[in-house]
């Protein structure tokens, strides 16, 4: 019998793939960068991007990279960092900037064309690119379209997570979180932490991490602060 493929999953996968300028920047720069879509216009991709970093010069530095790869055709900015009232970006200094690239080098095509849809903006630091999807597939078929999506663009892709979409989707947006945030937040919802009664301590967590037990915690808690606000 078929899987009952009904709302579909949500998945988050961890991405590299070659000649990207994304992952070229940001594996060589501080900051990072959140995707909030790609365009084809006139045979090349034009995609919007919010560039964030810890100051102003960190940013600058990283949009002055944009600029200089081989990788990137233009680059111009755009008036305003936010791609829409929810988004909220890591770091304290952001700017907003349009690319214009390769589209054949470009792993958006390779991912909607089988049917992964973005949930969140796609986000990009230390030479990976981290994308939120939902699909309507089952577990089995989503492993078919991921393994077609490695072939095609020889890229090297890992599923982080896999959940349904009622029990995530909507819930939290974890682009708000900085990338250890979201490292420690995300492992301690897969490893059960948040499920009653717990599956895993936070001893544990923090020895998975090679943290202390404190550090953990904080970690978390200003995970959750940003997730659920101040009560």
């Amino acid at each position: 019998m078929a899987e009952d493929t009904t709302g579909g999953l949500r998945l988050t996968l961890d991405i590299w793939h070659p000649d990207c300028w994304t992952l070229e920047v940001t594996d060589r720069v501080a900051g990072g960068l959140l995707g909030h879509g790609v365009h084809r216009i006139d045979g090349m991709a034009n995609g919007r991007f919010t560039a964030y970093g810890d100051s102003t010069d960190e940013v600058d530095e990283l949009v002055e990279a944009v600029r200089d790869s081989e990788l990137t055709d233009s680059t111009w900015e755009t008036a305003d960092p936010h791609a829409d009232a929810d988004t909220q970006v890591p770091g304290s200094a952001s700017r907003g900037i349009v690319v214009r690239y390769d589209m054949e080098k470009s792993i958006n095509d390779a991912l909607v064309s089988r049917g992964f849809i973005p949930d969140e903006p796609v986000r990009m630091y230390d030479g990976r690119e981290y994308w939120t999807v939902i699909v309507n597939e089952s577990r089995n078929g989503v492993h078919e379209r991921i393994d077609a999506v490695r072939e095609e663009m020889d890229a090297d892709v890992a599923v982080e997570l896999i959940t349904a979409p009622s029990a995530g989707s909507g819930m939290f947006r974890t682009d708000a979180l900085s990338a250890r945030q979201r490292e420690v937040f995300e492992l301690a919802r897969q490893e059960g932490y948040y499920t009653w009664p717990r599956e895993v301590s936070a001893t544990e967590l923090a020895d998975d991490l090679g943290v202390s037990k404190a550090t953990l915690l904080e970690h978390l808690r200003k995970a959750e602060v940003k997730l659920l606000g101040e009560v």
